[in-house]
């Protein structure tokens, strides 16, 4: 008999504050992080601005041998677990530390360390003088690999790598080795760090990105008719999932519970989404049916939505193809309009903006779509302006990556 899965920690580090406390009332507020990119001189780049981290210094949290051996994706991951680990007070005297697994996620790993090595090496005339934290830091398991140093957990330790659906790859991988009786507790999650000028470089050069460098804070409009593309963002979402049972023999705060989650892919094309949204409504289909529910019981849909023209889209027509008539209940919202576009990390922040609508009975808005794309289906309650209230006891988060990867995860109010 599959064991239940319930989460019991979560942990932020994001473009809307550095802690969980700190993001979510900016959330809920509406409040946009996109400024001027300050880690390096944008003037040359078609887009100037992005949703980098606010105040923070990683010398706050991690030791000087720390900083020096770590890249900032795993800076922040480190940052994002300890505060996931804290809240969810598990204690690894009352159970083995292989019991206790790291399954962790980003999309590109230290590409921050990539460049700046590869820039030492052409400024020293191709002379070899690289660093021997060079690949260590670069390489993209290194975050899972230091949580596990950082707090001795023995148990499950991987990355995953699925472009913007990689959180909830790990989440769901997670998901399955608790309930397959592999773990009781997995810390999971993703973190990233692609505010970077080959990052930023290449992505324009895809033409995937906002240029309203004249008004940052209002580029990211999902759905919007006149949206242009993305705004990057930075940062880490943590969560601890835990074994029911053990939970609840312990004593833990349960902040929601993992019903279902599912992946496909488009086979369809590098970078962009199936038009009809083929591979993502069998993704959401397989993850409500693994839950034992259908898209007429989802209260809120965290939609992946990036504000691409393509991308929106191809959700919304596989989120209508899916429900029919039944798309009253269900409100959408696309906090990437806030949060901008964490890549790998973009699920775990999402899934944290899940269980917090569950608890607190509200559902983020969407902001800077003011005029909604005629394309989109009638029927569909796209939450913008300002939250609502509402009780949440069935939350979707969606994600999507390039290369045609769907990841779903679905999540449920703890009775």
């Amino acid at each position: 008999m599959p064991k239940r899965v319930v989460i019991t920690g979560i942990g932020a580090l994001t473009p809307l504050g550095n802690t969980v406390e700190a993001f979510w009332p900016n959330i809920v507020n509406g409040v946009s992080g996109a400024a001027p990119i300050t880690r390096f001189n944008p003037a040359a780049f078609r887009t100037q601005f992005a949703c980098e981290l606010k105040g923070f210094d990683a010398a706050q949290y991690l030791e000087k041998a720390e900083l020096k051996r770590t890249d900032l994706f795993t800076q922040y991951a480190l940052v994002a677990a300890d505060e996931a680990i804290a809240d969810s007070g598990f204690d690894l005297k009352q159970i083995s530390p292989f019991e206790v697994g790291v399954i962790w996620g980003s999309g590109q790993g230290g590409m921050d360390t990539f460049e700046e090595q590869v820039k030492e090496y052409v400024k020293g005339n191709f002379i070899p003088r690289f660093s021997p934290f060079f690949v260590p830091r670069l390489i993209t398991n290194m975050a899972s690999g230091m949580i596990s140093i950082r707090h001795g957990l023995m148990g499950i330790n991987y990355t995953t790598v699925s472009a913007c659906a990689t959180s909830n790859t790990a989440i769901m991988d997670a998901f399955n080795y608790i309930r397959w009786g592999k773990a009781r507790i997995i810390v999971t999650g993703g973190s990233e760090a692609p505010v970077t000028e080959a990052s930023m470089g290449g992505f324009n050069a895809l033409k995937a990105m906002s240029t309203r460098n004249a008004h940052p804070a209002a580029a990211s409009r999902p759905f919007d008719q006149d949206r242009d593309g993305f705004v990057m963002g930075e940062g880490a979402g943590a969560l601890v999932l835990e074994e029911l049972e053990h939970a609840t023999r312990r004593g833990a705060r349960i902040y929601g519970e993992v019903v279902g989650a599912a992946m496909t892919a488009d086979a369809y094309h590098m970078t962009a989404t199936h038009p009809e949204g083929t591979g993502a409504r069998e993704a959401m289909r397989l993850a409500l049916e693994e839950a034992a529910l259908t898209i007429g019981d989802v209260d809120y849909l965290n939609a992946h939505a990036t504000s691409t023209p393509v991308g929106d889209l191809s959700e919304l027509n596989a989120v209508a193809s899916l429900s029919g008539d039944r798309t009253s209940k269900m409100a959408i919202s696309a906090t990437k309009s806030m949060t901008g576009h964490l890549l790998g990390a973009a699920g775990a922040i999402e899934a944290i903006i899940c269980l917090l609508s569950m608890r607190d009975s509200v559902i983020p808005p969407t902001i800077n779509t003011t005029r909604l794309d005629p394309a989109v289906q009638a029927g569909l309650q796209i939450v913008t302006g300002e939250a609502i209230e509402r009780k949440v006891n069935i939350a979707m988060s969606n994600t999507f990556g390039f290369g045609g990867h769907n990841a779903i995860v679905v999540f449920k109010k703890f009775q």
